[in-house]
């Protein structure tokens, strides 16, 4: 095993500096000796074992159970060392053969049906809701934040990504608007306080309805915000506007045909749609296996060649496409640095464990974003073609608008208290 071992940290790592420590006390290294030494200590043989016949899943694993440790900086600094030899990384034949595997069987999965997608909202989302509180911010926004800089905070880059997403979708007053995967309801109270919308959210997840409900009956919008517990396949109305921020990546591949045609079907003849979604530069891949287990089951990031072909097919028209790049690595690198400052409120809260987990979660998504071929995608859509302007000007020009308003409600909150 230890040569295994050995092979395995030498295609992982050839510029840095990585030492594995055995359970015999043991040490191999890996690297040129530059950079910072970073030192993973195995707590037990079989530990050994499980990851080197299975790194994707096992390393998740050994860190989240307290099997592997970090000695000389992060979870997340190991993870950028291995980002930052992706281009190098040569894996060993086992590693390229179960990788093959995977992706040749991953279109034969289960599709996601209304049961199974409520179970998979429910794993991740209905958790202790006090969790999300200590690293999300105050409007609870779970998605891609939007940087106009590095030195933004986290509330103003999600600020800007609601009204960035508000612009595209050239919301009207008194238009009615969907919001599928509506979450803790913080796009659609501000597609309602800020454009006069009447809006109408769908989320899977009983705690994230509570939420909602409450914060738009705390805002006086009950009138004009609605949500409901209700699969988005289950809808017979129609829309001005349809958004969709951080739902499809649990829609599913086999399920693409049906989503864009529910799309379509909702949308009014002179409607625009606007989908915000995870994708992969790089290609079709399969999920990551950990995060298939433990984070986001029946989930599958997809590259704009999974996606485009069930957008024509369904009849819309793709409008404009932006690629958000480095924008998640931020808003990860924030959530980590906020969880991370509440370990011991969440440790009280789920215990060290799932602490573990959770870091490893947002260490992994974060370097995924930065090195690993993650990026987010925003498509915007419609069924004709003159429904939006010809360029793309009117952006800029509503951002401008919509900042005003929400200066104006500002002022106004203030001087009601």
């Amino acid at each position: 095993m230890r040569l295994a071992l050995q092979s395995l940290i030498n295609s992982c790592v050839q510029h840095g500096s990585l030492t594995l420590v055995l359970p015999n006390g043991e040490r191999l290294q890996a690297g040129d000796g530059s950079g910072t030494p970073l030192t993973l200590t195995l707590t037990d043989q079989r530990a050994g074992r499980e990851l080197f016949l299975n790194p994707e899943l096992a390393f998740g694993e050994l860190y989240t159970d307290g099997r592997l440790l970090v000695s000389g900086g992060s979870i997340y600094d190991v993870l950028e060392l291995l980002g930052h030899n992706l281009d190098t990384l040569s894996p060993p034949q086992m590693g390229r053969i179960r990788h093959a595997l995977r992706t040749a069987f991953d279109g034969w999965r289960h599709r996601n049906s209304e049961k199974l997608a409520r179970h998979n909202v429910h794993h991740h989302y209905d958790i202790d809701d006090r969790i999300y509180s200590l690293f999300l911010d105050s409007d609870r926004q779970y998605s891609c934040a939007y940087f106009a800089s590095e030195k933004e905070s986290l509330e103003e880059a999600q600020l800007a990504k609601k009204r960035h997403i508000a612009a595209k979708l050239l919301v009207s007053e008194g238009a009615s608007v969907l919001d599928i995967g509506s979450g803790w309801g913080g796009l659609a109270i501000y597609l309602s306080d800020v454009c006069g919308a009447d809006v109408t959210g769908l989320t899977l997840s009983p705690e994230q309805l509570k939420v909602a409900e409450r914060r738009a009956n705390e805002r006086k919008l009950t009138d004009h915000v609605h949500f409901r517990l209700q699969d988005y396949r289950a809808l017979e109305q129609t829309f001005d506007r349809v958004v969709s921020v951080g739902m499809f990546e649990h829609v599913g591949a086999r399920d693409y045909d049906t989503f864009f045609n529910v799309v379509r079907r909702s949308l009014k003849d002179d409607g625009v749609a606007l989908l915000h979604s995870i994708g992969r530069l790089d290609g079709k891949s399969p999920t990551n296996p950990w995060f298939e287990r433990y984070i986001f089951p029946g989930s599958h990031v997809p590259s704009l060649a999974e996606v485009l072909p069930s957008i024509e097919m369904s009849g819309l028209i793709v409008t404009d496409i932006e690629i958000l790049r480095l924008h998640y690595a931020d808003t990860l690198a924030a959530w980590r640095s906020r969880f991370l400052g509440h370990r011991k409120e969440a440790e009280a809260v789920l215990g060290d464990r799932f602490c573990r987990m959770w870091e490893f979660y947002l260490a992994s998504a974060e370097a995924g974003f930065r090195y690993g071929g993650l990026m987010v995608f925003q498509i915007q859509l419609a069924r004709k073609l003159d429904t939006v302007p010809r360029t793309r000007d009117y952006i800029g020009a509503e951002e401008i608008r919509l900042r005003q308003s929400e200066q104006a409600r500002a002022t106004y909150a203030i001087a009601a208290e």
